[in-house]
């Protein structure tokens, strides 16, 4: 959800998950994995959520789920509220890193879980506490990490909105690739990329982070290419809320292919950094082509879409709010914005944009022409006016 490539504009947040689960031992059946012989058939169809994830239906335990397709987890998880329904108990109590910091997990034993042509029997899972505000309005109970997906090679079609998962070694269409391996310590998907001519290794690839592109803050000071207007923006992990600095970069090459780009700094604190890498590249950025992610062969792969071209869309009033039944919360004021300057503060609820309702105003009045005047009313009937510009 931040102020990138969204289907709601209005709602200017990221959902960021990142999930990196310590080994801990769990009495289950041992984890036997069986990709179909028929597996290039089994097309996922996939809802593109408004933070660019990829939300699917699939079965755990013979029942129906709604999932996030996530290289940003380590280990697949499931909400306590799922596991509750469908009987699963906590054997083992434990921690993991994610993005927003540490959260509380157990594990438990399953009997199967289905992804496309894919089915695991055996195995585990991790159970926990997932805030709904990182997957948006449409919250989801299974996480389907990294242990599933990386002995295979994932393909994401995000134009027909369909992923598959193939034998590793296919190469189903051409493109520009990437080294991508999986990372030594957290299992985690890791490539590269280039800013201002710096290689910049390793770049966490991350389906789950609906940002486009994250650098430490370190990494940032080191590569950033001369005078950039920046900006702060807030996002959710599993872990709790991230403030980062925003700024968009004209042309940040992936494989060569120079790209506009939103970019997120993260501070060396937060769990990029964490897990030794440079970054992250997230579905904010994949969503623009067709992706081939493949670390038992070494490669990713990516082959523009209808997208590519698509210019980032920036914020102009600075307010990033998010939709509660017929009102508006204002959940961050961005720095040096319209909204900043003229004194509005997280909390202020808004219920009519321009005279209209908020459930029938139009969506795309947070990231309108620079000096349009927007007329707020809030919720307890004073108004205000705000006039758009370009400040980042």
């Amino acid at each position: 959800m931040a102020c990138m490539e969204f289907r709601a504009p209005m709602i200017l947040l990221a959902a960021l998950i990142g999930l990196a689960a310590p080994a801990e031992r769990v009495v289950a059946a041992p984890a036997v994995r069986h990709l179909s012989a028929d597996s290039e058939a089994r097309w996922v169809s996939f809802e593109l959520t408004a933070g660019n994830q990829i939300r699917f239906r699939t079965q755990l335990n013979g029942r129906w789920v709604d999932a996030l397709l996530d290289t940003g987890v380590t280990d697949t998880a499931v909400t306590t509220r799922f596991a509750r329904a469908a009987g699963l108990k906590p054997l083992v109590a434990g921690r993991a890193d994610a993005i927003g910091g540490s959260v509380a997990l157990s594990w438990t034993g399953i009997d199967r879980v289905e992804v496309g042509g894919l089915v695991r029997t055996g195995g585990r899972v991790a159970i926990i506490d997932a805030d709904p505000r990182v997957t948006g309005s449409a919250p989801v109970d299974l996480f389907v990490g990294s242990d599933l997906l990386a002995g295979h090679a994932l393909e994401i079609d995000y134009d027909a909105q369909r992923f598959r998962l193939l034998p590793s070694g296919r190469l189903p269409f051409r493109g520009v690739t990437l080294p991508l391996r999986l990372a030594d310590r957290s299992g985690l998907y890791v490539s590269e990329l280039d800013l201002g001519g710096r290689n910049l290794r390793p770049v966490i690839v991350d389906t789950g982070d609906g940002g486009m592109v994250s650098l430490t803050r370190s990494v940032w000071r080191a590569s950033a290419p001369g005078a950039v207007r920046t900006t702060t923006a807030i996002a959710w992990g599993l872990g709790g809320v991230v403030e980062s600095e925003v700024a968009v970069l004209p042309a940040l090459r992936i494989g060569g292919v120079a790209a506009e780009v939103e970019l997120r700094v993260e501070p060396d604190t937060g769990f990029s950094a964490r897990k030794g890498a440079a970054g992250r590249i997230g579905g904010g950025l994949l969503r623009r082509h067709r992706v081939l992610l493949d670390p038992r062969a070494g490669r990713m792969v990516l082959a523009s879409g209808t997208r590519a071209d698509w210019p980032v869309t920036r914020s102009t009033s600075g307010l990033m709010v998010a939709q509660e039944a017929n009102r508006l919360r204002v959940l961050h004021v961005m720095r040096g914005s319209p909204a900043a300057t003229s004194g509005w503060r997280a909390g202020t609820l808004i219920c009519a944009v321009d005279g209209a309702a908020v459930a029938t105003a139009a969506r795309d009045w947070a990231t309108g022409t620079p000096g349009r005047r927007i007329r707020l009313t809030l919720c307890d009937g004073a108004e205000r006016t705000l006039t758009l510009a370009s400040f980042y």
